[in-house]
């Protein structure tokens, strides 16, 4: 557990740095931090820390299907664990949501690593085939009702490895706090940027065929979530043209308690992503928008925009009408020089005439009422995430063209408001 995680102390400079973001601790040829069997291992730390395994699968038939462990802990009690699942078919508009705290949560199960986990309602294995086309994979079984199952295997292209921004152990982390050598808190994201899933989601007795390519991601919060940010941007683009291609995004904006100048200088914004074209991994980025101080120009671009707001009166924010995600950063292709770049624009509509809109999920009435005391998330906050799920085309300039290629695809994304 950090020293100082229940500390509101400031440092002796008022305008010391109090945050080390990812996007900034890494040179341009040292972005591609290629994952390791530790990293995706589940630390399951004590202290206000949460940590999540998420699978997002979108179908050969357009279907999207999500499925997630949540490990929370909330200081001295026992950790809180979760499942959740959901299952959306826009072309009938129907929605499966599931969430439920499981029982007797073990990692590692008997016999395996802490890559796998089980509980009494839910096993996730992971499995290892070396030199094979697809040299690891997750087994996820889950029995959450009497009419609702999933089996499904995620299995992860040789050709596309999972990765982390940055060489090294300390890649991936962005460092809360004065003192770098001992942290208030963190964020770490590990990627999977493109798998393939097959098998199936049972749902009243029916058997929804799962197929197609997805994206995972393992994450983890240490600090209490609502002092680490006040907004996150999501974006999962798919599709199977050019010989597979993905673009992924995860972006954070801490509150204005960190920033470059120290307390009060926040709201800065910690974007990492990648590029997936032709059944390979091409491109590994980020960037950081510091709110109050112009960032240099630079070729490594990662970033996600909104425009066009509108007044939501059952959230009580400005919800995005277009969103524009815009990579771009240099080949971490073998023998290939030059910058690749990607920007795709999403549609989401109106608050009366929503497009492709899941769900705009209240987190309070998901979250356990335990972890809603402890955190004391109720304190000026109101988080809520909104979802969508639509038709996009992704367009990509490869190195040494000035042609760019478009791609068309599926598109998840996700804009969270906390605060």
């Amino acid at each position: 557990m950090f020293s100082s995680i229940f500390s509101t102390s400031p440092p002796v400079d008022p305008k010391a740095p109090n945050f080390r973001p990812v996007s900034e601790a890494f040179k341009e040829d040292e972005l591609f931090g290629e994952l390791t069997p530790k990293d995706t291992e589940w630390a399951c730390a004590g202290g206000f820390i949460t940590e999540t395994q998420t699978f997002y699968t979108t179908t050969e038939d357009g279907m999207s299907l999500m499925c997630q462990v949540i490990h929370s802990s909330v200081g001295v009690w026992y950790p809180t664990i979760q499942f959740t699942c959901k299952w959306h078919n826009p072309k009938t508009g129907e929605t499966v949501w599931k969430s439920l705290n499981v029982s007797n949560f073990v990692t590692p199960p008997p016999g395996l690593d802490k890559r796998s986990s089980k509980a009494d309602e839910f096993s996730i294995t992971h499995k290892e085939a070396p030199g094979t086309d697809f040299p690891e994979s997750y087994i996820i079984s889950a029995n959450l009702a009497t009419d609702l199952q999933i089996g499904i295997e995620i299995s992860r292209p040789a050709s596309v490895p999972g990765w982390k921004l940055g060489k090294g152990e300390n890649g991936g982390f962005s460092y809360f706090g004065a003192n770098p050598a001992s942290p208030e808190g963190y964020v770490v994201h590990r990627f999977w940027p493109r798998f393939h899933a097959t098998g199936h989601f049972i749902h009243k007795g029916q058997a929804n065929v799962v197929k197609g390519p997805g994206m995972f991601v393992h994450a983890i919060q240490g600090m209490r979530p609502n002092l680490v940010a006040t907004a996150w941007n999501f974006a999962n683009f798919q599709s199977d043209e050019n010989g597979g291609v993905s673009a992924i995004q995860m972006e954070f904006t801490t509150t204005e308690a960190h920033g470059k100048h120290g307390s009060g200088s926040g709201g800065v914004a910690v974007n990492v992503g990648s590029l997936v074209v032709g059944g390979k991994l091409v491109c590994v980025t980020g960037e950081t928008k510091w709110t109050k101080d112009e960032s240099p120009a630079s070729n490594v671009v990662c970033r996600a925009s909104h425009a066009k707001h509108t007044f939501d009166k059952d959230t009580g924010y400005q919800k995005p009408r277009e969103l524009l995600f815009e990579w771009a950063g240099p080949s971490v292709l073998p023998g290939q020089s030059g910058n690749y770049s990607a920007k795709l624009l999403t549609d989401v509509g109106d608050v009366e005439n929503p497009k492709g809109l899941i769900e705009k999920v209240d987190v309070l009435a998901e979250i356990p009422y335990v972890i809603k005391v402890a955190v004391n998330y109720v304190a000026g906050t109101k988080p809520f995430i909104y979802q969508w799920f639509n038709p996009g085309t992704l367009t990509i300039t490869e190195p040494g063209s000035d042609k760019p290629v478009e791609i068309d695809g599926m598109f998840y994304n996700e804009a969270t408001f906390i605060s």
